[in-house]
């Protein structure tokens, strides 16, 4: 299975016994919207819903931050996913958040493909949903932790003063140079130093899908990026981060995510920021 599907390959794959189908849908406050309603309105038939909050480190003072293998494990194991499965999964959210759960998965060491256009090009298609809640059966999951994705503030700030990756802010040009304050009352606003900005709204056609390998290559490159260079991720909580690592996942480089991102790093006083263009 490739890591990028298409909605009429899930089509015709969707009786398949060994498919397991995530909606990966979730939301900033600020959005106002209810992803565990929006599933229950209509969903992709077999899926079940994925909760990057529900699924997250809650001993953590960070959002959304990375549990452990064991909890992963139990988890998404009680969402019917279980070892030899095919994984797919998708999102009906400005914030792309099936990546999310992609590089959650990966970090676990399962592979997992994303629905191309996710809810938005089903939907468009006028392929057939699903109402009401999933009643999955619980299956067993191993998952076992790479650290080789993951990076930490410690990590990062080590990074500042030797360059060996370079970093990708997902955030959008305000929230990066500071011209527009961070919706948390407690961080600053800015960026890390030497951060190139590349919105995760950039990696999309108007149609939601992905855009072509050598469109985003170009991404990367027109702001100095090396894609053959070690690149770390970032974001505001570390959920945008992963659309431009799984966009460097589509072009045959893999890059490591700072699961802490700018929640972490702009409430820090120790820590270096910038404002203005990268």
């Amino acid at each position: 299975m490739d890591a990028l599907v298409t909605t009429q390959w899930l089509a015709d794959e969707l009786s398949a016994p060994d498919l397991r189908i995530l909606d990966a849908t979730w939301f900033l406050p600020a959005d106002e919207r209810d992803a565990a309603a929006e599933f229950a309105a209509g969903h992709i038939p077999g899926a079940v819903h994925f909760d990057i909050s529900a699924i997250a480190d809650h001993a953590s003072p960070l959002p959304t931050m990375l549990p452990s293998a064991e909890q992963f494990a139990a988890q998404v194991g009680a969402l019917g996913v279980g070892d030899g499965d095919r994984i797919v999964l998708y999102d009906n959210s400005p914030h792309h958040t099936s990546a999310r759960a992609w590089w959650m998965f990966r970090s676990f060491g399962i592979a997992t493909a994303l629905l191309d256009g996710g809810l938005v090009k089903w939907k468009a298609e006028g392929r057939t949903l699903e109402r009401g809640a999933a009643s999955p059966v619980p299956r067993t999951l191993t998952a076992r932790f790479d650290p080789a994705g993951v990076r930490t503030l410690d990590q990062v700030r080590a990074n500042l003063d030797s360059r060996a990756e370079q970093l990708v802010d997902a955030r959008s040009t305000a929230r990066f140079n500071g011209s527009e304050p961070d919706p948390r009352p407690s961080v600053a606003s800015g960026h890390i130093p030497g951060s190139a900005s590349i919105p995760q709204r950039d990696f999309f056609n108007p149609d939601n899908s992905w855009k072509h390998p050598a469109s985003l290559r170009l991404l990367f490159e027109d702001e100095g990026i090396e894609i053959e260079r070690p690149v770390v991720t970032t974001c505001g909580s570390g959920v945008t981060a992963a659309v431009p690592a799984f966009a460097l996942h589509l072009l045959g480089h893999p890059a490591a995510l700072y699961d802490g991102s700018w929640t972490e790093w702009g409430a820090d006083p120790s820590t270096p920021k910038a404002t203005g263009a990268a």
